[in-house]
């Protein structure tokens, strides 16, 4: 039985007489439907209503649109369920995760870069207040994986540093600063990304670390935390071989499952050794990492028998929802493994006061104060100039000075487009606007995706692309190349790299022995692996105006750079640090 007056619950009697008394009043199908976190499809009332009275999901996840929407739509789902509805959100950094208005604060690898821990509390300081006046009771933040492979896109941003020590520091200072409002934090990805390459979205997730590794890494972040009163953690489809065949002697390789199927690592591992009593939860259902191991009747009712409390998303909901009622009724679920998880969904939920209409539905006044205001903002500037990152500067090209090298060349590289829908990139105007703003005349290069969105499909466009044109004119027509990076990627590849628009194309740094050249990625952390001979780099983290701005300043010298890298932006290879 679940102890709901002990960490991280600590419910009072009248918390937890209403736990009792909502589990004692649900129907089969209510308690089914407890177990499930879904996504919004939709936000036709006459629809949204028939589905919470067929399916009474314990939670939802998906804010989109800017505040009014949200609101909206939080307010809405939480008047139409009769039992109140965990509303989850993700905002690695800031507001902006959940709201199209909210704050980008800085991301993970910025907070870890600038070394003091305020960046991660303001990151979560903000991401709570601007998601809980919208309605939002549970972060899936923060992530709590160390970066120890440099080529993992998946979290390279999202975790807090390469070294477990680091990442305790930065995830207590998150979660300390998301508890200044009524909200709720969920460390993930259990076991731990970021020590292959690989994403579980497309492929079942390995962590191999030995034992020993993982004891001195994962473990340790994970128990620090759980101690420390952590409420839920969401487990990724990650499997984790080692431990496994530890716990499980003589375990089949064909049998190591991803820990969202693993009872070994979830009831043995995180609820035994290392005392987890709050909620757990699965990643996104639909994520290949889950998907390609089990057939799907197996593992909706197979991941709560094996020590998950609630299961994140649906296929159908019709058929994932018949599937985790099968499996109760036929005993893959036992009635004990049941009840634990529903103690421990309105457990959360009762720790939130969620059965306070006033609590689950915040006065709407408050998000029009709180979303992007001014305090916010100025939060991420300081963010900006406390972390943006000189990586390397071996030619000593900086400062830049507007004055004497006011003749700028703007290389700007993209994330290839994947809809025709595209119309060329916004936060490129931003940067031409920053560079002018700086004291700059900008000439911008050729884009080969721009240029056909411009003029339609032509060969030509690739022979203006190739075309480098003389050394000499090039030297003596511009002062300064900046070579502008904002490359991004989601469960589409495995890992992201650097693309140029098209082959052969005369964006390559050739330039960069001819003029000084300055690197500034506005995202990933380790570009250098692709263009090493780019011998002045930033890291700018963000592709905000005033990431875009703080960055020009110090390049400029206008401020100073004060935070630093982390050796994973140098990729393991000698080059990238010429």
């Amino acid at each position: 039985m679940v102890n709901l007056r002990e960490k991280p619950f600590y419910l009072n009697d009248e918390q937890i007489q209403w736990v009792e008394d909502t589990i004692a009043s649900m129907t089969l199908d209510e308690k089914v439907g407890q177990l499930f976190v879904q996504m919004r499809k939709t936000l036709e009332p006459s629809v949204v209503k028939a589905t919470l009275d067929t399916y009474h999901q314990g939670g939802l996840r998906w804010q989109g649109g800017d505040k009014e929407a949200v609101y909206n739509q939080n307010k809405m789902y939480q008047e139409m369920s009769r039992i109140p509805v965990l509303i989850a959100a993700n905002c690695d950094d800031g507001g902006n995760g959940c709201l199209s208005d909210g704050t980008f604060v800085a991301t993970a690898a910025e907070a870890a870069a600038g070394g003091d821990p305020k960046t991660a509390y303001d990151i979560g300081y903000v991401a709570g207040r601007e998601a809980s006046s919208c309605g939002v009771n549970w972060m899936f933040n923060p992530c709590a994986d160390i970066f120890m492979n440099w080529r993992n896109t998946i979290v390279n941003t999202r975790a807090f540093g390469d070294n477990a020590d680091q990442v305790i520091e930065n995830v207590r200072a998150y979660i300390n600063g998301l508890h200044q409002s009524n909200i709720a934090a969920c460390c993930k990805h259990f076991p731990g990304d970021g020590v292959e390459e690989r994403d579980q979205h497309l492929v079942l997730g390995v962590n191999d670390l030995s034992v020993e590794e993982w004891d001195a890494s994962f473990r340790k972040v994970y128990q620090t935390m759980i101690d420390e009163g952590l409420e839920s953690i969401m487990v990724g489809h990650i499997a984790l071989p080692e431990m496994s065949k530890k716990l499980r002697p003589g375990i089949a390789d064909k049998d190591i499952m991803p820990a969202t199927l693993a009872p070994e690592l979830l009831t043995d591992l995180l609820r035994g050794e290392l005392g987890f009593n709050g909620l757990v939860i699965t990643d996104a259902s639909h994520m290949a990492g889950i998907a390609c191991m089990e057939k799907r009747e197996v593992a909706v009712p197979k991941a709560i028998a094996s020590g998950c409390d609630m299961f994140l998303f649906s296929n159908d909901i019709e058929e994932d929802f018949n599937y985790m009622k099968n499996g109760v009724l036929n005993g893959v679920i036992s009635e004990e493994r049941l009840s634990d998880a529903l103690h421990r969904i309105l457990g959360l939920k009762a720790r939130l006061n969620l059965f306070k209409p006033e609590v689950a539905i915040p006065d709407p006044s408050i998000k029009d104060s709180v979303v992007g205001c001014e305090e916010h903002k100025q939060l991420a500037v300081e963010a900006a100039k406390r972390c943006i990152t000189l990586v390397k500067d071996t030619q000593n090209n900086l400062p830049i000075d507007p004055v004497k090298q006011k003749r700028a060349r703007l290389v700007y590289i993209q994330s290839t487009p994947t809809t025709k829908a595209y119309a060329g990139d916004p936060v490129k105007d931003v940067v031409i606007e920053e560079l002018k703003a700086a004291g700059f005349d900008v000439d911008v290069a050729p884009n080969y995706h721009d240029l056909e969105v411009a003029e339609g499909p032509s060969f030509k466009h690739m022979l203006t692309m190739m075309d480098c044109g003389k050394m000499e004119d090039f030297r003596n027509k511009y002062d300064v190349v900046f070579l502008v990076v904002y490359v991004k990627g989601y469960a589409q590849e495995n890992e992201v790299r650097l693309r140029w628009s098209c082959n052969h194309s005369s964006e390559l740094p050739w330039y960069a022995t001819e003029v000084p050249t300055v690197g500034i990625s506005l995202n990933y952390t380790t570009h250098l692996i692709d263009i090493p001979q780019v011998r002045t780099f930033v890291n700018a983290y963000g592709p905000t105006r005033e990431s875009i701005r703080e960055a020009l300043n110090k390049i400029t010298g206008k401020s100073e750079f004060t935070a630093t890298p982390s050796d994973t932006v140098f990729c393991g290879k000698w080059d990238t640090r010429l």
